[in-house]
């Protein structure tokens, strides 16, 4: 009697779904955007160290994540469940359609936005380290914002003018990481729709739905 007392205060379905559903506050926390000035983008350990702490808590981790979302049975445990053999492992079982959303929404895309910010200010130093906003200011939305640093930083695109050996080599490791940043993503986001179940939107639409929805008024 007391071994099944002490079962059922420990395999209660919502307190283990509150045990091992990842914190968007903690994970947020971890990836919050660093002061942005041409200093912070000109030290590139700092850059880096920023880059790979938010990519090793989100993208890295991302099949942990996911497994953290599997909601437990409701219905609690089924003792005639260990006659059978269970042969789906967690990484493979699908996730609450909710919870998908909600790691999206509050974890995943602001993580991918914050990077995303800051990479976009440091191309900026990059091109004008006295006016690092000058190239933000030339797009209204998060969207047009990509394809205008993309065109900026092109060596090719005859807009790309270094102003000092500094400001070149920035600009090299900017789009190093940006090329990264886009394999990575892709992956992620490939592990994402397998288990919440999703088709047709890669990653760049979905992510440019949710900045939509948050700069809607």
């Amino acid at each position: 009697m007391v071994a099944w007392l002490f079962w059922a205060r420990t395999s209660n379905p919502v307190e283990i779904q509150k045990r091992r559903q990842p914190s968007a506050t903690k994970m947020s926390q971890q990836s919050n955007r660093p002061s942005l000035t041409p200093q912070f983008c000109f030290n590139e350990t700092a850059f880096r160290d920023f880059l790979r702490i938010s990519r090793s808590t989100i993208d890295d981790s991302i099949i942990q994540n996911l497994n953290a979302l599997v909601t437990p049975a409701q219905a609690g445990f089924d003792p005639s469940s260990t006659a059978e053999r269970q042969t789906l492992p967690v990484r493979k079982r699908s996730i609450d359609s909710e919870a998908c959303q909600g790691f999206k929404d509050n974890v995943l895309f602001p993580s991918w936005q914050t990077r995303s910010d800051v990479l976009n200010y440091c191309a900026g130093v990059a091109l004008d380290p006295q006016d690092p906003d000058l190239l933000l200011r030339e797009a209204e939305t998060a969207k047009e914002r990509e394809r205008v640093v993309n065109e900026r930083l092109d060596p090719y695109s005859g807009r790309f003018f270094p102003r000092e050996a500094r400001t070149e080599s920035l600009a090299n490791l900017i789009r190093n990481e940006r090329g990264v940043e886009g394999i990575i993503r892709a992956r992620t986001w490939g592990l994402v729709t397998e288990r919440c179940g999703e088709v047709g939107a890669g990653w760049e639409e979905a992510l440019n739905r949710w900045r939509e929805k948050k700069e809607s008024p």
